[in-house]
């Protein structure tokens, strides 16, 4: 098993999640954490922006941006599931020629991918065990703006995973959450140069945006 943990990935984002998260997209738009997000980096996206979508699923950010103006994106993803029906969904939406899918690790693979002007990470940060090598690598990828969304600092954020992560190990699965303390996640993305520069949040997700001296894409 990698850095990532992908090779455990395939047991929780499986055919039947990547299916299910495409048809709730189809039916209702992005999820209320993703739509927050994509609130917060409109103002910093110009249009012709890249992306680069990290952990990107089925793709939901990549397709709401380049809807809205952006020129090109790229979606990492570790999930072969996901990355088969992001690949479908944007034959359907007529976008694959304007989305490049990258399989694995982002962590190992970073270096081959180009900067962009807006990165994200909508859930992914508490995915990933080793979340300096996945910061450091996305904020030094990030020409513009980064954007996460992660888990609060809360006593009853840790007590959740708590349990998410007891009902993996009762049904002997691999795959584990992560509360990363937000001061770190703050901390490892300032090293790259990034301040926060919007916030929101909801009971459980902190949705943040990143950028170089405010300054728009």
């Amino acid at each position: 098993m990698d850095a990532c943990g992908c090779d455990d990935f395939a047991s929780i984002f499986d055919p039947a999640q990547a299916e299910r998260d495409r048809d709730r997209y189809r039916r209702h738009g992005p999820d209320r954490t993703t739509r927050l997000l994509l609130d917060l980096i409109r103002p910093y996206a110009a249009r012709g922006s890249t992306v680069l979508d990290v952990g990107g699923g089925i793709g939901v950010i990549d397709h709401e941006l380049l809807r809205e103006g952006a020129g090109r994106a790229v979606l990492v993803d570790a999930s072969p599931a996901f990355l088969a029906v992001a690949r479908q969904l944007a034959r359907e939406r007529n976008a694959l020629d304007r989305i490049e899918f990258v399989g694995g690790d982002f962590v190992r693979l970073a270096g081959e991918i180009d900067v962009a002007d807006v990165v994200t990470l909508d859930r992914v940060v508490c995915c990933y065990p080793d979340v300096e090598g996945l910061l450091s690598r996305s904020a030094g990828r990030a020409r513009g703006v980064l954007g996460l969304v992660l888990p609060r600092d809360r006593w009853i954020t840790r007590l959740g995973l708590r349990v998410i992560n007891l009902f993996f190990r009762l049904r002997r699965k691999a795959y584990r959450a992560y509360a990363h303390p937000n001061r770190w996640v703050d901390e490892l993305v300032a090293a790259a140069g990034l301040r926060p520069v919007a916030e929101a949040r909801t009971f459980y997700w902190r949705v943040v945006v990143f950028g170089r001296d405010g300054k728009q894409c």
